[in-house]
């Protein structure tokens, strides 16, 4: 379980594919504190710590994952949005996520505003998830607050410290970005769905 609350940036080093499989080698602050076998959400996937090596560890993207995230475009040189798993116990900063994504999105406009920014995303509707305004989004897995709500899209503010320490500093239109849409509001809408 994560909280979607970014602890730093990764810079992915080596990418090796295996198969079906993306072996995925990133160079990051937290490293050292990393142990084999440990979660570490990248990018809002929860992807497992299956080699350490310095300053870089290395994670395993199998085709199920490669074909529901956006982790398949990655490149050497890119920057991921990197959080550990919570801590019981400690504050719930952002929302529960859980680093299983449900589909990407596509970053359709950016707008700059007096000191913050405007995202908007759009997604496929017949996934059948949906967003609620003022309800929780997690993009890149990072948790943020859904304005604008509508069938197929919706828009999130972000503040400077958003853009600046997460990857949000380098999308641009048409940038490709997973979401983990809000776990309690999957539920209820799964309900619904068995009603009828």
């Amino acid at each position: 379980m994560f909280t979607g609350i970014i602890e730093t940036l990764g810079k992915v080093e080596k990418i090796e594919k295996d198969g079906g499989n993306l072996h995925i080698t990133v160079r990051a602050e937290i490293t050292s504190e990393l142990k084999i076998d440990q979660s570490v959400s990248h990018n809002g996937v929860c992807l497992t710590v299956v080699s350490l090596d310095g300053d870089n560890y290395t994670v395993t993207a199998i085709e199920e994952t490669l074909s529901k995230t956006n982790l398949g475009e990655l490149k050497v040189g890119d920057e991921v949005n990197l959080e550990r798993a919570m801590v019981l116990g400690a504050r719930l900063d952002g929302h529960i996520v859980q680093g299983h994504v449900d589909q990407t999105a596509v970053c359709q406009s950016i707008d700059q505003k007096d000191g913050s920014w405007i995202y908007t995303f759009e997604y496929n509707p017949h996934v059948n998830n949906v967003t609620i305004e003022k309800g929780s989004i997690t993009v890149d897995g990072v948790s943020l607050t859904v304005v604008n709500s509508q069938k197929n899209s919706f828009s999130v503010a972000i503040i400077p410290y958003t853009y600046e320490h997460t990857r949000f500093h380098a999308y641009k239109v048409g940038s490709t970005v997973n979401l983990e849409f809000d776990v309690v509001g999957k539920y209820v809408s799964r309900l619904l769905e068995l009603r009828d």
